[in-house]
């Protein structure tokens, strides 16, 4: 029997919530879900300050993460939350080099290699981020800006393991905007091919790409069966009861994808 390629949902839920919203979406949306956990994987990254209060009601199928951690680790660095404080908590993933932590609060390919660095070190499952702005796209550039991002965390980690690729077009991040099925598999393919070049075949076959830009349950099933695309990284729709709509239809359409 032929490995799998295990689909992996994520839900990045940004800035955004409260404590009584966050409490009914995971109550009316999450915990009633009904998916095979053996066959999709899920992650849930609230805010920080919302971690604790969403580990003690999520149900234990799903997993937790944060949206970012740290450049640096534990000491005098105010207002700063490190890898080392998410393992303490009992959080497993961490996502890095999300479009927004590169373009709002200018983190460099250099800064986001050693966040991966650290969060490697530490045992930490990572979903690492890339993708173009819409300039780039539209010069065709969008293989050698993704490169250039894999380049830089390509002697950042040891264990490929532990790791998730999440192509992000920065044009279709809560655009409404979503990369056309054939533009999500060039991208997702030559991920996979850089991978392969750059790491190992076997490590490419069984590393998942995933996508984030404007998923939402009415596009989510187009995309997901196409062959390099092993999941999806939600931003919006991750906090509306649709979220619910796009994990069983993940989980339903396509538990698993083979690889040799």
């Amino acid at each position: 029997m032929q490995p799998m390629r295990k689909l992996i949902i994520g839900a990045n839920w940004k800035s955004n919530g409260t404590i009584q919203s966050i409490r009914s979406l995971v109550q009316t949306v999450l915990n009633p879900a009904i998916i095979d956990y053996k066959n999709t994987e899920v992650v849930i990254a609230p805010m920080y300050i919302h971690l604790p209060i969403v580990k003690d009601i999520l149900k234990s199928d799903f997993h937790l993460g944060a949206q970012n951690c740290s450049l640096t680790g534990p000491g005098a660095y105010t207002g700063e939350v490190a890898a080392e404080h998410l393992k303490d908590l009992g959080i497993p993933w961490v996502i890095l080099g999300h479009s927004e932590r590169r373009h709002i609060y200018g983190e460099s390919d250099a800064v986001i290699a050693e966040k991966v660095k650290r969060a490697g070190a530490l045992g930490l499952k990572t979903i690492i981020c890339v993708g173009e702005n819409l300039d780039e796209r539209v010069a065709g550039t969008t293989t050698e800006v993704v490169s250039r991002q894999l380049d830089a965390i390509k002697y950042s980690l040891s264990d490929w393991n532990n790791v998730v690729i999440a192509y992000e077009p920065v044009w279709a991040i809560g655009t409404g905007k979503t990369a056309t099925p054939e533009q999500a598999q060039e991208v997702h393919g030559s991920i996979r091919l850089w991978i392969g070049s750059n790491i190992g075949r076997l490590v490419a076959n069984s590393t998942r790409v995933i996508y984030g830009g404007s998923v939402t349950d009415e596009n989510c099933k187009e995309l997901l069966v196409l062959d390099d695309i092993d999941g999806f990284l939600v931003g919006g729709a991750s906090l509306k009861p649709a979220f619910k709509t796009i994990l069983e239809i993940c989980d339903n359409h396509k538990p698993g994808k083979t690889f040799t």
